[in-house]
């Protein structure tokens, strides 16, 4: 059972093409098997919540919270790390800001 806050690698469909990749995203929730997730990227020109090295990021990245999606459990190859209280407390209130 995968928790809020877990940043897991996982195989991700991108809508744009037919590739599935292995990439970093931020698990939102889990239920009867769908793991609703943010995808995480390094590209640091996008929007979304600052994800640090130091945080156990490989890298500086971003939570795209404008970049969600469903993805199986079985597509999660593992979790990588999780992020603090903190951290998790601001996505939340920037995913209700972005809901209002």
């Amino acid at each position: 059972m995968h928790r809020f806050g877990e940043v897991v690698l996982a195989s991700v469909h991108f809508t744009d093409t037919f590739e599935i990749k292995k990439r970093p995203a931020l698990v939102l929730f889990e239920e009867q098997g769908n793991v609703v997730v943010a995808g995480v990227t390094s590209n640091l020109n996008m929007k979304g919540v600052y994800l640090r090295k130091k945080e156990g990021a490989i890298r500086d990245s971003i939570i795209k919270l404008n970049y969600l999606f469903t993805i199986s459990e079985k597509m999660v190859e593992r979790v990588l790390f999780s992020v603090s209280k903190e951290k998790r407390a601001m996505i939340k209130k920037e995913l209700f800001r972005k809901i209002n």
